[in-house]
């Protein structure tokens, strides 16, 4: 029984292990969610002579209905979510008006076509100035997908466009109606939640340029990425993040959907479905990226937990070997979904880590869509992007 004992003692002084240290930027770059200036203005050249795969991308995103200068916006003044969207009052509806808003500001970008940012910015100013709050089980989530899009959306028009009068109430908006619905994330979830509300909690930050509310929310990331993505290193269980309850070895495995074979690359996720699994990497590595345009390298910690992690399900999605029986039962649900271009370009491209297998499933997904939640259009924004 020693053995036990000192293993729970090693998990649990791993689960209080925080970091604190301080990392919003002395001046935040702008634009800086997810895409920046110096990107976008390679992706809107890629478009502009034709090459591919971002001509492609680019066509597939401007036949979508969210780039559509017809669109009538639909606020409400409080969005109501339960389990998996059920109920359903304006759900679907903010986050497609999110994405829509966000898809129109690429379009613009792109084709310095008025038209487009006219139409986007009516759309955030349609939800700044009706949204008042989310209720039901799902507002953190429904927050933390919304509010991750929105930022995206607002950077461009309001640092490079410009002339929008009423981006102080969208800020208000942010700070008022999504920021406290996120920022102090949520342990006791599966960890996908609590990585899209730090990655809306970062881009909020950005926008508004609230260091404080920045610091907190990569302190957050940090530790969760940790508890959600295993490596060898962290030992032979799992870690976990403060305040999560979990501790023992039984509600580890409990929580891990009952894996208790753990190898690099396994997520917490994985053994629920690669789809929640997929959006768990998604905004983790949405997160890295902002980060990185704030000049800090979130990239260079969690490259090892993020490359394992899409090469281990990328490897059992493509079929290059059969699932082992001590993984999920041997089989998978699911798919990961257009997830894994922003974490390629960084880790691959800009770093130069052999991903043979998240390769493969790359280019075989491309060009990357929507989700229709918070992710959209990454082929055209982060494919072979060296910025």
């Amino acid at each position: 029984m020693r053995w036990k004992s000192l293993l729970l003692a090693t998990t649990l002084l791993t689960s209080l292990s925080t970091t604190t240290a301080t990392a919003a930027p002395a001046t935040f770059a702008h634009p800086g969610v997810l895409v920046g200036k110096s990107q976008l203005d390679f992706v809107r050249d890629k478009v502009n002579t034709n090459q591919q795969p971002w001509r492609a991308a680019y066509d597939q995103m401007l036949a979508h209905p969210f780039a559509s200068l017809t669109r009538t916006p639909k606020p409400r003044a409080v969005v109501e979510c339960g389990s998996y969207s059920n109920p359903n009052y304006g759900c679907t509806d903010e986050r497609e008006d999110a994405l829509a808003a966000y898809t129109l500001s690429l379009a613009w970008y792109i084709t310095r076509d008025d038209r487009y940012a006219t139409k986007a910015i009516e759309i955030m100013d349609a939800w700044s100035a009706t949204i008042r709050d989310h209720t039901n089980s799902n507002a953190p989530l429904q927050t933390a997908w919304a509010g991750s899009t929105w930022p995206r959306a607002a950077e461009i028009i309001k640092h490079v466009r410009g002339n929008w009068p009423n981006s102080g109430r969208f800020a208000t908006m942010l700070r008022d109606v999504y920021l406290p619905e996120v920022i102090n994330g949520r342990t006791s979830s599966n960890g996908n939640w609590e990585l899209s509300m730090t990655e809306a909690s970062l881009g909020i930050s950005v926008f508004l340029e609230d260091r404080a509310s920045y610091d907190k929310a990569v302190s957050i990331f940090r530790n969760r990425i940790a508890a959600y993505v295993y490596l060898t290193t962290d030992g032979d269980l799992p870690r976990t993040v403060p305040g999560s309850g979990l501790d023992t070895r039984e509600e580890i495995i409990s929580y891990w959907q009952g894996q208790s074979t753990f190898v690099n690359g396994l997520t917490q996720e994985t053994c629920r479905d690669f789809t929640h699994t997929g959006y768990g990497l998604a905004a983790a590595s949405h997160v890295a990226e902002t980060a990185r345009l704030q000049g800090q390298d979130l990239w260079g910690e969690v490259r090892e937990r993020l490359r394992h992690a899409y090469g281990l399900h990328a490897k059992y999605q493509l079929g290059v070997e059969p699932v082992p029986s001590w993984l999920c039962g041997g089989t998978y649900k699911q798919a990961l979904g257009p997830t894994t271009e922003v974490a390629f370009n960084a880790l691959a491209n800009r770093l130069g880590i052999a991903m043979t297998n998240t390769q493969r499933l790359t280019e075989r997904q491309r060009p990357a869509g929507t989700d229709k939640l918070f992710i959209a259009w990454e082929t055209l924004t982060h494919a072979s992007n060296p910025n």
